[in-house]
């Protein structure tokens, strides 16, 4: 679990598709072998740890969903440790699960497929390579976030351009609103169902 405040700003050391080595100073203390550590919104978990690096094993799946196809020896990455017990919970509630990936068009604007249109919503909470960031507008699939100078200065934000691809995760709350809606209609469609077959309605 993150909170979606990014603590420093690492670099991709090396990756060949599999092994990604991040080179980074701040995140690493306190950092144990098999902790989390979210890279650009994406949580991975920590296989090997050094003076000045970590790696981690990274999957098809993440490959596939995220931008980390794009990753290349040199580029900037946002990173976050996961929540302790004692963590001020500065952003919002973000699992490290990135939902898919949205395209960059300036001024702080993002073009996301359909899917993911419909959980975001006008001042609610969305991530942007693991930043945690509040709607400003949204409408016919983009959307634009609020964001200070300081997150600004302290995420790789500062350093997009446009058509670049970023991770996104939605809000969460949204999906498990979703998810009860549905299946409360079910319920309701077979309790229905149910009474017009044993003739009660």
């Amino acid at each position: 679990m993150f909170t979606g405040i990014v603590e420093e700003i690492g670099f991709i050391k090396n990756f060949d598709g599999k092994r990604l080595v991040i080179e980074c100073s701040k995140v690493l203390e306190g950092t144990q072998l098999g902790d989390s550590i979210a890279i650009d919104g994406c949580c991975q978990t920590v296989v090997e740890l050094g003076n000045n690096f970590f790696s981690a094993d990274v999957s098809k799946e993440t490959v596939s969903i995220t931008t980390f196809k794009n990753f290349k020896s040199g580029k900037k990455v946002n990173l976050e440790r996961a929540l302790t017990p004692t963590s001020r919970m500065g952003g919002h509630i973000v699992q490290g699960h990135v939902d898919g990936i949205a395209k960059y068009l300036g001024d702080m604007t993002f073009e996301v497929p359909k899917e993911l249109d419909k959980y975001i919503v006008y001042k609610g909470s969305i991530t942007v390579n693991g930043v945690s960031l509040t709607v400003a507008k949204n409408e016919n699939q983009t959307f634009s976030v609020a964001i200070i100078p300081h997150t600004l200065e302290n995420t790789n934000l500062k350093n997009l351009n446009f058509g670049d691809f970023v991770n996104i995760e939605t809000d969460i709350l949204g999906r498990y609103v979703e998810k009860f809606l549905l299946t409360q209609n079910n319920v309701s469609n077979i309790n229905e169902n149910f009474l017009k077959e044993n003739g009660f309605i």
